[in-house]
């Protein structure tokens, strides 16, 4: 398994990181107590992977970063948030399958 491109974000750099980046940018809004997080978790890897280079993949913990979770009325996790040239354009709630995040990444690029 190659060096993922995967990136952990803060409230204090959210900004910066995402809601600055050019391009698409998605993050998976998780917590380490949330079950169904832990199922899509490799699921998020594997897109870092996967769109190295074209999408940023990005994670938040919701337990410690509580301001940016409620910027975003993010309310059910995992809540998997995609961003295009910083705006959030979609929300996709819930253990999916990576299919369906796939085919909500390809919208946007």
């Amino acid at each position: 398994m190659g060096v993922t491109s995967l990136v952990h974000v803060t409230d204090d750099v959210f900004t910066e990181e995402i809601e600055q980046h050019d391009g698409v940018a998605i993050v998976d809004f998780w917590a380490t107590w949330c079950g169904p997080c832990q199922i899509i978790a490799p699921i998020i890897e594997q897109l870092a992977e996967d769109y190295d280079g074209r999408v940023k993949v990005a994670k938040l913990d919701v337990d410690s970063n509580q301001q940016t979770a409620t910027k975003f009325n993010v309310r059910s996790i995992p809540a998997v948030l995609i961003f295009k040239g910083g705006e959030h354009v979609d929300t996709v709630v819930g253990a999916v399958p990576k299919q369906l995040l796939v085919d909500k990444i390809e919208q946007h690029l």
